[in-house]
């Protein structure tokens, strides 16, 4: 079962900030609208009745007295915004919280200041046939008297509305991170030494060495280092990805609807209940 909540707001920015704040809630809210003067059915001036319901024609389940009803209407017709939202039995007060937090219209004290000033938000008669009291779209049976003294009882019944949203179904979280692992490898290297001997000799002397000349004689010695480098290669991917179906859920519920007992005092005729 779902039941209409109202707020009222001066700002279309608030309304919209509001309705935000509802459906980050995680609550059970559904059909979230926000109603102006430009509103399908809304009276610039008037009030709404059972039979011309006005804006009040498209918002199913607001059960509100006539006092209250007039009074949103009255502030949106002063260049307020009205926000209304189906919401599941459970999670109303979760939901009137939020709005409340919001920066809503305190609709009491509103309308007190407008009575103050003059209003008033009592229904428009029409030949003597008007809602009075009751309030529209309420679930309560209420008899009623016209102006020729016919008496009628109003049937009312039950819609269940079926809805769908979003919840959390579980996730999965992949996070890449760097980890260090020692490598050991062996490379033989190349060294070279100089080494300078002195060598005994007892031989004649010849040309060919060049005697009692200066001279310098320069040797270099080399080696090899080990020269480390690195190179990065994809070696695997981890893709993440997620897939969508669908299922099909039985719902079961129950829905009210308003039945009539007649019963017949002899001597009395009675037409029978035509029923549509």
């Amino acid at each position: 079962m779902t039941r209409t909540i109202t707020a009222l707001f001066d700002q279309r920015a608030d309304a919209e900030a509001a309705q935000n704040r509802l459906e980050a809630a995680h609550v059970d809210a559904s059909h979230i609208s926000i109603h102006d003067k430009a509103s399908p059915g809304f009276h610039a001036a008037g009030k709404s009745t059972t039979q011309d319901p006005g804006m009040w024609g498209s918002i199913k389940n607001a059960f509100l007295p006539d006092e209250d009803r007039h009074t949103y209407e009255e502030g949106v017709r002063r260049g307020g915004f009205l926000l209304t939202a189906d919401v599941g039995e459970e999670h109303v007060d979760a939901a009137v919280k939020v709005l409340e937090e919001s920066d809503s219209v305190d609709v009491d004290d509103r309308s007190q200041q407008w009575k103050s000033s003059g209003w008033d938000h009592a229904p428009e008669a029409a030949a003597g046939v008007g809602i009075g009291a009751e309030a529209y779209g309420s679930d309560r049976a209420v008899a009623r008297t016209d102006a020729e003294g016919e008496q009628s009882i109003p049937i009312v019944e039950e819609q269940l509305i079926v809805g769908k949203r979003e919840v959390d179904r579980g996730g999965a979280r992949v996070r890449s991170y760097v980890t260090e692992t020692p490598v050991h490898e062996q490379v033989r290297l190349r060294d070279e030494k100089i080494s300078v001997q002195r060598r005994a000799v007892d031989r004649p002397l010849t040309d060919a060495d060049d005697a009692f000349r200066e001279r310098t004689i320069d040797v270099t010695a080399t080696g090899e280092e080990a020269v480390v480098g690195k190179t990065a290669r994809v070696v695997e991917e981890v893709v993440v990805s997620k897939t969508a179906g669908s299922h099909v859920e039985d719902i079961n519920d129950t829905v009210r609807r308003t039945e009539v007992e007649i019963d017949e005092d002899k001597g009395t005729s009675v037409d029978p209940l035509n029923r549509r």
